[in-house]
C-alpha cells in the first residue's frame, strides 16, 4: 500500500481553519445528538472508515445508545428515531448523494416540517462539513483510531 501524505502537516493553516469551522457547530441550532447522527450517516454513505470510527466513539461518549448507533444505517425502517431526527437524516442523505436534479421538493418539504429556517441552514453547513472531512480522510487514507487520544475519544471504551 502506498503511504499517503499527512494533510494536517502539509496544510496546517487550512486544517486549523477548517477544524475551527467544524467546532463552530457546537454553538449551532442543531443539537449534539442530531449532529452525531448526521456525521455517522454521511460517513456511512461515503465509506469513510476514519470518520465513522471517530463519530461512533464520540456519540458513545455523548451518551448515544448502542442500538440506535446500529440502526443509523436502517433509520427508515427503525422506530428508534424521532421525526426531527428522521428529517435530519433524510436531508443528510439528499445532500450527500446529491441527485442530478438536486434535492427533491418532497424531501425539502418534509424537512421544513421539522426544522426552522435557521436549523435547516445550520444543518446544511453541518452536512457540507462532514462530507468534506470524509473526502479528505478517504483521499489520504487516514487510519481509524489514529487521533483518538488527541481528540479525546479514547474515553469511549471502543478501542
Amino acid at each position: 500500500m502506498t503511504q499517503r501524505i499527512d494533510y494536517q502537516k502539509q496544510s496546517p493553516e487550512l486544517f486549523r481553519k477548517f477544524l475551527a469551522f467544524s467546532m463552530a457547530f457546537e454553538q449551532s441550532a442543531i443539537e449534539e445528538p442530531i449532529r452525531d447522527l448526521v456525521d455517522i450517516r454521511a460517513s456511512q454513505i461515503n465509506g469513510c472508515a476514519f470518520c465513522l470510527d471517530m463519530h461512533i466513539k464520540a456519540a458513545t461518549i455523548h451518551g448515544e445508545r448502542p442500538l440506535r448507533l446500529h440502526h443509523v444505517v436502517i433509520w427508515r425502517e427503525s422506530n428508534l428515531f424521532s421525526p426531527r431526527e428522521r428529517a435530519a437524516l433524510a436531508w443528510t442523505e439528499a445532500l450527500t448523494r446529491l441527485p442530478a436534479d438536486g434535492v427533491p421538493n418532497s424531501v425539502y418539504e418534509r424537512v421544513r416540517t421539522q426544522l426552522s429556517e435557521l436549523e435547516l441552514s445550520d444543518l446544511t453547513f453541518l452536512v457540507m462539513a462532514i462530507n468534506a472531512w470524509n473526502r479528505v480522510n478517504i483521499a489520504f487514507q487516514t487510519v481509524p483510531g489514529t487521533f483518538d487520544k488527541a481528540y479525546g475519544i479514547d474515553k469511549s471504551g471502543l478501542a
